[in-house]
């Protein structure tokens, strides 16, 4: 009988493993569990999201004992289809895209941690106008929200805005997406809007990095606080490995070497278990906005 050579060996079993998943109708990865793919909702530039992410990635490999792969997605849509069929495993959400992620998953979607800091989230609304000292200032003016679906860049402004008796769609001039919050602080800089709106830690990083002129661009309202960001696992990932992620999240600690430019990049002070009951407002919100239906 002829031998196979070893290679052709070692691709021929993957080929059947890979058959075999397929007629479970089970992707390949989700067999493995071997890799641990985690995403992020596109609210800054991929660049940026990729320099975030690496340290994280390096100490959750270490901490739970697999590969972990970054997966960009276009846009903030993307990355809730890609946790409800499973080619994701982790994903960082904000609160309106996470409450779409548990429809979108019949409420399997589980939230394991968020920053202490997105307990109590707000935005910021900037402008470069003279003109402009209050929300009722916005009314005839040019504005920018984030994305669509980003909860401190759009759904919880124009929720806010609303409870101001403000609605952009009838009020203001015209509305613009600029699509992340780094490039509304560029629309409103370089006069494209008159306003914006964008997340309080993108703003604070963006003036500490003096990436804003602040001397032209100025905070002139901030939001009520509310809940935002968290980092969501597909609920059938084995709650071995959902244990882990959770424990190695709750365990960096700014104070140790090891995590700080982990915590600096993430813009966090610590870790701190979060629940889907948290979201409630956020979903309220998105339904009086009509952002839902």
């Amino acid at each position: 009988m002829n031998s196979v050579p070893f290679p052709r060996r070692a691709l021929l079993r993957a080929c059947a493993v890979s058959v075999l998943a397929a007629v479970a109708g089970l992707p390949f990865a989700a067999q493995a569990e071997d890799v641990l793919r985690v995403s992020a909702i596109p609210d800054e530039a991929p660049t940026e999201l990729q320099r975030k992410f690496a340290p994280l990635g390096a100490y959750l490999e270490a901490e739970t004992g697999m590969k972990v792969s970054f997966v960009p997605v276009t846009d903030y849509a993307a990355v809730v289809e890609a946790l409800a069929t499973r080619k994701i495993d982790l994903a960082w959400f904000g609160g309106f895209t996470f409450v779409q992620a548990k429809i979108r998953t019949n409420g399997t979607a589980v939230p394991l941690v968020q920053r202490v800091e997105d307990s109590k989230f707000t935005s910021k609304f900037i402008t470069a106008s003279d003109s402009i000292h209050s929300l009722a200032d916005l009314k005839g003016k040019t504005f920018a929200f984030g994305a669509p679906s980003s909860t401190s860049g759009h759904l919880m402004p124009r929720y806010f805005l609303s409870l101001e008796s403000l609605n952009p769609d009838k009020d203001f001039k015209n509305v613009a997406f600029s699509g992340a919050h780094d490039a509304t602080v560029a629309f409103v800089q370089a006069g494209k809007v008159d306003a914006g709106v964008l997340n309080a830690s993108v703003w604070d990083k963006l003036v500490e990095q003096k990436k804003v002129d602040t001397s032209k661009v100025r905070v002139f309202a901030t939001t009520p606080p509310y809940f935002d960001y968290n980092w969501t696992v597909r609920g059938d990932l084995d709650p071995k490995i959902q244990a882990k992620i959770t424990q190695a999240f709750l365990k960096l600690d700014p104070a140790n070497p090891a995590h700080k430019e982990i915590m600096a990049l993430q813009r966090a002070s610590k870790f701190i278990p979060t629940k889907a009951e948290n979201y409630k407002g956020i979903e309220a919100a998105a339904h009086a906005a009509g952002l839902l239906k």
